[in-house]
């Protein structure tokens, strides 16, 4: 009985250590005191305790990588410089938009941007200076503090690396001066460097306070969602505006390409970042996967180069960077010292997909922009799988992601310009977010910066997402007539064209914008048609109100029209349904051209027919009616006051608009001598083309336009869209549109 009893006892025991030791595993997995949960499923760090030691069960890819990589930098240094560290990188990181940000200034004067006086003596360098630029020539820019929403500092913070000749000594008391400073509540922080040789921490050197930063080389651990942005580590050569086109669009490239996967940059022979820029000779194979490293960099690379630098350097030479990156289908995007570098935005603009090796890199704009759809993420720890992870993407969906390699670029990359107007947008929606644009306008062209969500929160509003949404544009357009001259005689043109457009089955209503000094006409004046006539008296007088959003066009549809054009109902109705076929672009009768003259070295503008053409003059075209906000709203104050200042230019203006949106030319129908009743009568005081200086003011207009775009947006076309019958031999009763013939 004794005996039963201490197996009992004995049994019972192990039980009790069974169970606690099970208990003990069961909380070994919780996460440690002060963590909290963020939005990828990962822990994230707590300012006041914030890691003891790593969660047993966090992925590599999560978190895991980040810590090592953290206590790899801060060896060998001291003690009290890790906690300096640790205490100045994760100072704030519980701000979040709601806590750390005042929204009042903001609803009250809309989202604007000041930026501090720049002080006397200091540096700055120009990548600083490009983006100020970029912020000064914006719509968000104000030089009244008192009515800013966003605070930018003219102190440059862009490299906090204190071995760079671009460092800036002081940046702390320097900050804590600013007499809006306000711990930095609503200020916005650059940053494309932070920390130096050895450590390469994220810390900035100065406290930041409650300001939202910019940063490139951003972790994911530090990154804080929905207050921070992660913008490119771009170089200091990147273009303040315009930029390159991406590649695919000079190339037709087709899907197969010489090489499935490239690299060609430094290898670190110790260090942080190392490691897998070490491991890249295992995966080269000298054939359709070319990784070539270098230790030939720094003053002493001799002193320290490995047995396998000789040969790495030697093979390193014999290939050309920019042939790899224009013939790959992959380029190879490893980390280096920082998370970040400028092989991302190469790869992106060479259409070649990047294949991301940066534990931990919070990608640029990953708030805003699905990465799935144009790069590939990998591992640090899988290099080897890499090859047959890149072989087995189908090609299909290579020339998906090469795509939108293209589009991203070019919308939001492309230059310094494009990438602070991104970060602004991104925080604009964050305040106003009722109004914020969705997933599908970020992620498809022509993209957010053309998608105002001011103008409309429902997507069949904008000329661009009828195909994703599975609509067409509504059955009916307004025409807009741009009266200039007195009403004096019933046989006037303004008068047969009213008429005329009238006519059509698909005119809703006719709105005259009398421009003219005189005052408006009695309304028997204007003939009697069977849609409303609307008489609207121009803003100000000026050529620019012809293309005000007026609340009164109700239709997505705009025929737009000069007082003289001769036009015939037949006309109207054909470019209408041309028009339905493609929403955003402009369609219509006049054409002009574009070219670049090599003796003056300048763009050149002509009216000659041509066997190509770039531009359809809005005297007689239909576009959409978003381009009237775009035109009002998104160009700067500064073109539309050279227009009506000059009291021309404002067509080509438009088509200058519509081709950097849409990236597409416009659409020319059917051909004819005359659209103007007053183009032959050069003695005619109303006619415009009476001018002499008409024509030099619209080439210099030219020159102008394409320096603030900071490109040349014009696409010259061959096409011109005809009735089907068109000039066929066949009966002419047998013709839909048989009066466009006789004309």
């Amino acid at each position: 009985m004794q005996a039963k009893k201490r197996y009992l006892l004995l049994a019972a025991g192990a039980c009790v250590l069974l169970l606690g030791y099970l208990a003990g595993r069961r909380f070994g997995r919780l996460p440690p005191p002060g963590r909290t949960q963020s939005r990828r499923g990962a822990t994230e760090p707590d300012p006041d305790g914030w890691r003891e030691r790593a969660d047993p069960l966090q992925t590599f890819w999560v978190g895991g990588e980040q810590q090592e990589n953290r206590e790899y930098a801060q060896r060998g240094s001291p003690p009290q410089q890790k906690r300096e560290i640790t205490r100045s990188v994760y100072k704030g990181k519980k701000c979040r938009m709601l806590s750390c940000f005042d929204f009042s200034q903001c609803h009250r004067n809309g989202f604007k941007v000041y930026i501090y006086p720049q002080q006397k003596g200091e540096k700055m360098s120009e990548s600083y200076q490009n983006i100020l630029a970029a912020i000064e020539s914006s719509k968000f820019y104000t030089s009244d503090p008192r009515q800013a929403c966003l605070f930018v500092l003219s102190l440059d913070t862009l490299d906090r690396d204190q071995l760079s000749p671009q460092y800036v000594h002081n940046l702390k008391s320097k900050v804590q001066s600013l007499h809006l400073w306000n711990n930095g509540r609503n200020h916005l922080i650059f940053n494309l460097y932070s920390g130096t040789w050895p450590d390469y921490t994220e810390d900035l050197g100065f406290d930041m306070g409650q300001a939202l930063l910019a940063k490139a080389s951003i972790s994911t651990d530090n990154f804080r969602s929905n207050f921070d942005v992660s913008i490119p580590l771009f170089s200091k050569d990147h273009p303040r505006t315009g930029g390159e086109k991406g590649y695919m669009l000079f190339k037709n490239i087709p899907p197969l390409t010489k090489y499935l996967l490239v690299f060609k940059g430094k290898r670190y022979l110790t260090g942080i970042g190392s490691d897998t820029r070490n491991a890249l000779h295992h995966v080269h194979n000298a054939e359709d996967i070319i990784l070539l490293t270098t230790c030939k960099h720094g003053k002493d690379w001799q002193k320290h180069k490995d047995a396998r630098c000789d040969k790495d350097n030697d093979e390193y030479e014999r290939y050309d960077y920019r042939e790899l990156l224009h013939n790959s289908t992959f380029c190879l995007v490893p980390r280096g010292r920082r998370l970040g570098s400028f092989r991302f935005l190469e790869a992106l603009q060479a259409a070649c997909i990047p294949v991301m090796l940066s534990n931990g890199w919070e990608l640029p704009f990953s708030e805003v922009i699905d990465w799935n759809q144009a790069v590939v993420v990998g591992d640090e720890r899988l290099l080897l799988q890499i090859p047959s992870t890149v072989r087995s993407i189908n090609q299909n969906k290579i020339l998906a992601l090469r795509q939108q390699t293209q589009f991203l670029w070019d919308a939001y990359f492309s230059s310094v310009e494009r990438i602070v107007l991104t970060t602004l947008e991104i925080i604009q929606d964050r305040i106003f977010n009722y109004i914020s644009r969705n997933g599908l306008m970020w992620n498809t062209p022509p993209g957010a910066l053309f998608s105002q969500p001011q103008y409309s929160a429902h997507l069949g509003d904008f000329p661009f997402y009828y195909s994703y949404l599975g609509t067409s544009p509504s059955t009916k357009f307004t025409a807009v007539i741009h009266a200039v001259t007195p009403l004096v005689s019933q046989s006037q043109p303004i008068l047969k064209l009213l008429l005329a457009v009238a006519k059509s089955q698909y005119c809703a209503q006719v709105i005259v914008l009398w421009n003219c000094d005189k005052p408006l006409p009695a309304k028997h004046r204007w003939p009697s048609t069977a849609v409303p006539v609307l008489v609207i008296e121009g803003e100000n007088k000026v050529m620019s109100s012809r293309f005000l959003p007026y609340d009164a066009i109700h239709t997505h549809a705009v025929l737009s029209l000069d007082e003289d054009t001769v036009l015939s109902t037949t006309e109207v109705d054909f470019a209408f349904t041309v028009w339905q076929s493609f929403p955003e672009r402009i369609v219509g009768y006049p054409a002009r051209s574009h070219f670049w003259d090599n003796t003056k070295e300048r763009w050149g503008y002509t009216s000659k027919w041509t066997n190509d053409y770039s531009m359809v003059l809005t005297g007689a075209a239909i576009y959409h009616r978003y381009y009237h906000y775009l035109y009002t709203h998104y160009l700067p104050a500064s073109l539309k006051n050279m227009v009506d200042q000059m009291a021309n230019c404002e067509d080509i203006l438009m088509n200058f608009l519509v081709s950097a949106v849409s990236k597409l030319p416009p659409i020319k129908v059917t051909q004819k001598k005359q659209y103007k009743e007053t183009m032959m009568q050069q003695s005619s005081r109303t006619s415009r083309w009476a001018d002499p200086d008409h024509f030099a003011q619209r080439q210099a207009c030219m020159n102008t336009f394409a320096s603030w775009f900071g490109f040349m947006p014009l696409i010259h076309s061959q096409m011109r869209l005809d009735p089907v019958l068109f000039k066929d031999q066949v009966s002419i009763l047998r013709k839909k549109y048989r009066e466009i013939e006789r004309l």
